[in-house]
């Protein structure tokens, strides 16, 4: 084994052995996507919205309203109320957790526990049912919180995976691993709907099996990073990491802050992630009301809306897997831009999509899926370019505050206008919003300035 030393965060290429070593890592990395999908794709994505309205609707009163500790909301609001305060809570969790991992290099350790904290409540939604949207609000705020605060510590690696030219298709590869992995599920659930009578079941209950499914696979499959992946970030095969500090949680809080005030040295990188943060907000919001709009505004049945994610699913592996490689041509900037050109299409089309007609709704998931995973990997993969070394547990947490299932702008303003309108095409139609801001503040980073200015290296195509 080489001992050369090299930067910490930039991947080993001394020897073979070396590079064996590399890509066990980089499997399991892609493993843990392959895990953790499942929450985003079965729960917050297919059956939880549609399955937790219903119990609101069960437990709302004769105006059709819900009071939990005493506020009034509508029932059909309180799924993507419940979604924006479990990421409120989630942002101060992700930048503690953050904090704590690149101080202490127990990057693995924090990730894993996430995992299995959010796959444990996830599987607690088995016993969701009835009138118990209270039970039903709690569980889905533990475990999208921990959910982030997992995928958060996760994205800490890619920086150290591979080098800035390859990083694009690191990325987007793990993105293909995770719809994947989440449409293998989906397939299995979609097979245990449509034939729960066949299986003395009630569809109640089949929803149920399978939003605890969804957690019993997160928790099996984080067995294969929690093996493979190194405990702290960036730390690989022929590299000679700098030491860390074992420091308690109120160092880390004091670090917190100076990282906060920190990343006001780098203007930049921060007005690349005000566009992520808008546009994926919107991106997020589709995701998780999709099932919701097609449900009670399309009149999709459930049968239907899990075949629609299920075309996302496969779909958004070849779009992952498409744009990764027109951004090795074009540049990550050009490619991301596009998506969202094909975003506003897309959202455009969904709000004079005809009600009852699956065929044009499935449409709309191809449509979904081909933009969906290569505009949030090659996101990604930008992203990790801008961050200074040793940093990167700590800028991607407050980058997760809106990616993959923890968006809270968009299910507000979502729940707003449904709240106000009574109307879900008016909600889907106000996240346009979101993709024209982020549009335009993308189009004004100049990404090979903001790259140097952090001192990393600069990939020859931007």
């Amino acid at each position: 084994m080489s001992t050369t030393t090299q930067q910490p965060g930039h991947p080993a290429t001394a020897t073979d052995d070396d590079g064996r070593a590399l890509r066990r890592i980089q499997v399991g990395w892609y493993i843990n996507d392959w895990a953790n999908a499942a929450f985003s794709a079965t729960v917050l994505t297919v059956f939880l919205g549609p399955y937790l309205t219903s119990v609101a609707k069960e437990a709302a009163d004769a105006d059709g309203d819900v009071h939990p500790f005493g506020l009034s909301i509508r029932a059909g609001s309180y799924f993507p109320y419940t979604v924006s305060f479990s990421v409120l809570l989630s942002v101060g969790a992700m930048l503690l957790a953050g904090t704590v991992a690149d101080r202490t290099g127990r990057h693995k350790e924090l990730m894993c526990g996430f995992a299995y904290l959010g796959a444990t409540a996830t599987m607690g939604m088995f016993f969701l049912g009835g009138d118990r949207y209270l039970l039903g609000g709690a569980l889905l705020v533990v475990a999208n919180l921990a959910y982030a605060v997992s995928v958060a510590l996760s994205y800490a690696y890619l920086p150290g995976l591979a080098s800035p030219d390859e990083r694009d298709a690191v990325s987007s590869k793990g993105w293909a691993y995770g719809y994947a992995g989440g449409g293998l599920l989906l397939i299995a659930n979609l097979v245990l709907f449509q034939g729960h009578e066949t299986f003395g079941l009630s569809s109640g209950t089949a929803v149920r099996i399978c939003l605890a499914s969804a957690g019993l696979w997160w928790a099996l499959f984080t067995i294969v990073p929690m093996l493979r992946l190194p405990s702290r970030a960036g730390v690989l095969p022929g590299t000679t990491p700098a030491a860390v500090r074992d420091e308690p949680a109120a160092g880390s809080l004091r670090e917190l802050g100076r990282t906060l005030r920190g990343m006001r040295r780098h203007p930049l990188t921060l007005l690349y992630l005000a566009a992520f943060l808008c546009y994926n907000d919107g991106i997020q919001t589709v995701v998780s009301q999709a099932s919701l709009y097609g449900s009670e505004e399309l009149g999709m049945d459930q049968t239907s809306l899990v075949t629609a994610v299920l075309l996302v699913q496969v779909v958004a592996i070849a779009g992952a897997l498409l744009l990764g490689r027109i951004a090795h041509r074009y540049g990550a900037k050009r490619t991301i831009l596009g998506s969202l050109a094909g975003w506003v299409v897309t959202l455009a089309l969904g709000y004079f999509m005809p009600a009852h007609q699956p065929a044009w709704f499935y449409a709309l998931a191809c449509m979904i899926g081909l933009v969906l995973g290569g505009s949030q990997a090659l996101s990604r993969s930008l992203f990790s370019h801008l961050i200074p070394a040793g940093k990167e547990a700590e800028y991607f947490s407050v980058y997760k505050v809106s990616d993959r299932g923890t968006s809270w702008m968009g299910p507000l303003v979502f729940g707003l206008a449904y709240q106000v309108t009574g109307s879900y095409r008016s909600a889907i139609i106000s996240l346009l919003v979101f993709f024209v801001i982020g549009f335009a503040v993308l189009l004004k980073v100049p990404v090979r300035r903001a790259i140097e200015a952090v001192g990393n290296p600069v990939p020859e195509r931007l």
